[in-house]
């Protein structure tokens, strides 16, 4: 087994008080509300891979790999590669089928709610001020099924009610999309699976109450172990348990849902990831299998101050589930790349200060005033991320998606490509 993290949302937490990792955490790990304020959220910076191959583009099939349906496509835009030398033809990989084909994908999505179990340094389960320090995310299923990722309402760019990421990608290839085109989600929810934390390996806020929690950081590294498998048959980490219980398949996406939680490294701390865990072929002449994934947080409305309030509900899920959709295998470290290929783009830096080579459709407009969309359905006003268009990142003049917008689902909130950019935005 091997993995590669795709952190997108990110958060450089100034934590003096609250760090971990380097020492076990003391009692005073668990801080009350008021500490809150030594959060400070700041876009992320990515260090991208060195080269890049030939590409293949308009692949039906797209990426030939045991894994969700995708399609493959090419642009031409000026550009530098990643070691700094020009490029004009760039290729994309996307989920569903070309939006020249018309038709309806649907795409299974298991939910998987994880219980945060934070135990004493011998194991044993801990108490604060006489209640476990367990966090579960199962109470925020139900309102995930009711939000607009999974619900119906209606948008600009469709004709029939519809899903928010579908309702995205049809205005992103509204100039080439036939009229039935949808990319659809069918949520599946699987039974919970529990993480087993030592003290060494997370912190966290306190609720007014003394219960459990606030909000928890939990240290990635350990995390990392934790989530992915070391080997095709394993059964103690979350995601080889939930694939060898067959809850989970490659054709899926699997999104891991946590409650007010955030992962912390040695400089900074991520909101919501996606990546993908590889199982090479067990056959000879099979293909290699990828199971798609995205560790994403609900956080409570109000939890933090402005500007960043836009962070709730289900602001990092959509940011995540956007992403995966414009680009499923994303690649940090080339040891870990799919093909060196796909949606690599034109360098660009967003409003927020964000620089990538990728198509990162979350990040540009993540952490920002105008980040979120509320709308509200099924009795409660939820936040999904403004997106940024596909045509934003092809560098198009005058942008071919719905009404030539580069964002949506509100228009406004980027109105203009990003200056040439050389490598790293430097």
């Amino acid at each position: 087994m091997e993995s590669v993290r795709y952190f997108s949302i990110a958060v450089c937490a100034l934590l003096a008080s609250v760090m971990i990792g380097g020492a076990a955490a003391q009692e005073g790990d668990l801080l009350k509300r008021g500490n809150l304020a030594h959060f400070k959220l700041t876009p992320h910076r990515m260090t991208p891979p060195r080269v890049v191959k030939n590409g293949q583009a308009h692949a039906r099939q797209g990426v030939p790999v045991d894994s969700l349906v995708n399609w493959n496509d090419h642009f031409f835009a000026d550009g530098v590669d990643r070691d700094g030398n020009p490029n004009r033809h760039w290729y994309t990989n996307t989920i569903g089928s070309p939006p020249e084909h018309g038709g309806t994908t649907l795409i299974n999505v298991n939910i998987i709610p994880v219980i945060l179990d934070l135990r004493n340094a011998d194991g044993s389960p801990r108490f604060v001020n006489g209640q476990p320090l367990v966090s579960s995310a199962e109470p925020f299923v139900g309102p995930v099924l009711n939000s607009p990722i999974f619900g119906y309402s209606n948008w600009s760019s469709s004709s029939v009610p519809t899903q928010f990421i579908d309702a995205v990608q049809r205005a992103a290839y509204f100039s080439r999309a036939k009229t039935d085109w949808h990319t659809l989600f069918v949520p599946s929810v699987k039974p919970a699976r529990r993480m087993i934390l030592t003290p060494e390996s997370y912190g966290g806020y306190l609720n007014d109450d003394g219960s459990c929690c606030l909000l928890i950081y939990l240290w990635a590294p350990t995390t990392d172990t934790l989530m992915f498998p070391p080997t095709p048959t394993d059964t103690t980490t979350i995601m080889g348990a939930a694939e060898n219980a067959g809850d989970i398949t490659t054709k899926d996406i699997s999104v891991f849902l946590f409650y007010n939680t955030v992962l912390v490294d040695s400089t900074s701390s991520f909101l919501s990831y996606h990546s993908w865990d590889f199982e090479p072929a067990d056959t000879i002449g099979g293909q290699d299998k990828y199971y798609v994934m995205t560790w994403a947080t609900w956080f409570s409305q109000g939890l933090f101050a402005p500007p960043y309030d836009t962070v709730e509900d289900v602001l990092a899920i959509s940011h995540e589930l956007a992403e995966i959709a414009n680009d499923p295998f994303p690649s940090i470290d080339l040891a870990f790349d799919i093909d060196e290929i796909h949606n690599i783009v034109p360098w660009w830096l967003a409003p927020n200060g964000f620089c990538a080579d990728r198509i990162e459709v979350g990040d540009g407009i993540s952490l920002q005033p105008n980040s979120a969309y509320p709308i509200t359905m099924n009795g409660l006003t939820y936040h999904p991320q403004n997106i940024t268009l596909i045509p934003w990142f092809k560098r198009e003049i005058p942008s071919s998606a719905l009404h030539n917008a580069y964002s949506y689902p509100d228009e406004s909130v980027i109105t203009a490509l990003s200056p040439p950019e050389r490598v790293s935005c430097q």
